[in-house]
């Protein structure tokens, strides 16, 4: 690719780093960072109804420049119509597990305000719609579609990185 792409979706297995990634992308291309969470989420984890979620990624996506941290698939068929990049986080179970309960953990603990000033608790993390849960429920789908994204992007360009490591470089190569 002979330049940066104006509008980048970074896509991943839950706890994969997404949401890092993506900031720090923006960091070094000044493109507006986007977090879907924040899009997505109400305080008290009331979710934003689905038509107001496509009307705000719509808006978000119109744009000219953007970086988004996820794809989720209520609305996923209006990210993909723009975006230019996909960058895929195809890291192995063990690491984006490991990262995700670390995580999850640490915001326990510290209360720690996310996504329109949520906080996350020991009772979520056990609960029906843990996150933690959520990484097994959605893991395989999530990874095979980066992979046939990879293999033959039917849209965008997409650059499939597989190790911590690979990702580093790639971000300096920005």
């Amino acid at each position: 690719m002979t330049s940066m792409p104006d509008r980048i979706l970074v896509y991943g297995v839950t706890g994969s780093g997404k949401s890092t990634l993506a900031a720090r992308i923006a960091e070094r291309t000044g493109l507006p960072y986007h977090s879907a969470d924040d899009l997505s989420w109400q305080p008290g984890w009331v979710p934003v109804p689905d038509e107001e979620q496509r009307r705000r990624i719509a808006e978000v996506c119109a744009g000219e420049r953007w970086v988004l941290d996820a794809a989720y698939g209520k609305w996923r068929d209006i990210v993909l119509a723009r975006t230019q990049l996909v960058v895929g986080l195809d890291y192995p179970r063990w690491l984006s597990l490991s990262r995700l309960v670390r995580r999850t953990f640490a915001r326990t603990l510290t209360r720690r305000r996310i996504c329109n000033g949520n906080v996350e608790s020991v009772r979520q993390v056990f609960s029906a719609d843990s996150i933690i849960r959520w990484h097994f429920t959605s893991f395989a789908t999530k990874r095979a579609r980066i992979r046939a994204w990879a293999a033959e992007s039917p849209g965008p360009a997409v650059v499939r990185l597989t190790s911590p490591r690979e990702t580093r470089r790639w971000l300096d190569s920005l």
